[in-house]
């Protein structure tokens, strides 16, 4: 089974871009000129899946006031009780974006709010909290997130395969053939992201078969976290049409790569420079002094940082030591940093940080929050990360990683649990009612998984004794 050859949209760049700084009459026109006829009014629930309702856009301005409401109890993880107050999430209008791939509609986020206050498990609150907390130092952090996906078809037996049947080579990292033969769904998604303003410049076939990224450039951390729920949908909705499943699960086959998230930060001041770029860094990795703290405050609280990175019970399964068939894991698992080195946990591409823990399953505002507070604090006590390690640590020995002092990332979510249990900085600074909730989540998460028996249990234990 193939994807079509061609996608023959009309879609042009920015031609579904909303204009900027809208106020409510400059919005109801654009809708209008845009052929707009509902909203989806949106927020994330806990795991950051996106949770909608449609409204006509004649109510435009009652869910930019009162906002749209939710029973609370009806979403993952937001705390609320059946006979508790109303979860009404209050639109802004700086995230208005019509949908191109389905006509008539555009989406609107906004902060989920009960009783007229922020609600403090809402993570796009969260996030905004803790980017306030750039703001008031006159600071912005910029990320880019690398969303990794598998693009799959179900036989009719059950099993998955790669939508193209053809798609089969032992290292598929970078094939035209298979970049070519999925062209089609790629184009549709790029051009999609394209018309409303989010600048693709990148599309590849990643290590797996089946696998693919889509580059789109940086921008704020809230701006950056609203346009990756954004492709995410996208990117769903349009392998549905085509008869696909399109994939974020981190770990969908055991002996192929799986689907990283990667985030580069860096730190802009208020006329736009990069505060994390130096030239005259002495590690040759054109880092400043505010840049090793950052780093400092991530490495320092890498293993409690990793569960919100890397939130699912699956997401082990890709953070492994080891390699897979068609090469190395991509998913570094040791605490350290390095000039370009993707076998380390942080990568240093120059003049900003690559952090590669993440992947395609994370919340993108819990997870952006975590890391603001984690280099905060690297930068507020001046932490040292360390010197860069060089090295292949794929090629090396656990003892002997060991011996450099270097360790190694939560190997479970159970431990990746502990060890936010037992870091107090994400209390302090995301709020205990939110690191309360996805403990609790994640905790039964673990235990539904261990209880659970799987087919190679069955296959190994059943005539074994």
């Amino acid at each position: 089974m193939h994807l079509p050859n061609t996608w023959t949209g009309a879609l042009s760049p920015g031609s579904l871009a909303t204009p900027k700084d809208l106020d409510l009459a400059g919005a109801q026109a654009f809708l209008k000129q845009a052929g707009v006829r509902y909203l989806l009014a949106q927020f994330v629930d806990l795991h950051g899946v996106v949770k909608s309702k449609a409204v006509p856009v004649q109510h435009l301005e009652d869910v930019l006031t009162d906002g749209a409401g939710f029973a609370g109890g009806g979403a993952w993880g937001l705390g609320l009780l059946p006979h508790e107050a109303e979860y009404m999430v209050v639109c802004e209008l700086n995230t208005l974006t019509v949908t191109p791939w389905v006509a008539g509609y555009a989406r609107m986020m906004g902060a989920g709010t009960v009783k007229g206050a922020p609600h403090p498990i809402d993570t796009r609150n969260v996030l905004k909290k803790q980017v306030a907390r750039f703001s008031g130092r006159g600071w912005t952090l910029n990320t880019g997130l690398e969303p990794e996906f598998i693009l799959l078809r179900r036989e009719p037996d059950g099993r998955l395969s790669p939508f193209d049947s053809t798609d089969t080579l032992a290292k598929p990292a970078y094939d035209y053939r298979g970049l070519m033969r999925g062209r089609s769904f790629l184009e549709r998604v790029t051009e999609s992201l394209q018309a409303v303003g989010i600048d693709v410049y990148q599309i590849d076939h990643e290590d797996a078969n089946g696998q693919y990224e889509i580059n789109f450039k940086y921008a704020d951390a809230l701006k950056t976290a609203d346009q990756i729920v954004f492709f995410k949908m996208a990117a769903s909705e349009i392998a549905h049409e085509f008869g696909a499943i399109c994939s974020f699960m981190p770990k969908p086959r055991s002996n192929s790569t799986g689907n990283g998230m990667h985030i580069h930060c860096s730190i802009a001041d208020e006329g736009g420079r990069n505060l994390f770029h130096d030239d005259a860094d002495l590690n040759g990795m054109g880092l400043s002094k505010l840049a090793y703290h950052f780093l400092g405050g991530v490495l320092a609280h890498a293993k409690a940082l990793t569960a919100l990175l890397a939130p699912t019970v699956n997401s082990y399964k890709r953070l492994v030591v080891g390699r897979t068939v068609s090469g190395a894991t991509w998913a570094p698992a040791f605490i350290a940093y390095g000039n370009n080195n993707r076998t380390a946990m942080v990568r240093i591409p120059y003049g900003r940080l690559e952090i590669r823990t993440g992947d395609s399953s994370m919340n993108p505002y819990l997870a952006t929050a975590a890391l603001i507070a984690a280099g905060l604090d690297g930068i507020e006590r001046e932490l040292d990360p360390g010197p860069p390690r060089n090295v292949n640590f794929y090629g090396l020995s656990l003892e002997a990683i060991n011996e450099m002092g270097v360790d190694l990332l939560p190997q479970t979510l159970a431990e990746a649990l502990d060890a936010l249990q037992s870091d107090q900085l994400f209390v302090g600074t995301l709020g205990e009612p939110v690191i309360n909730e996805f403990m609790s989540l994640k905790r039964s998460e673990w235990l539904e998984y261990h209880r659970h028996v799987s087919d190679w249990e069955v296959e190994r234990y059943l005539s074994f004794f």
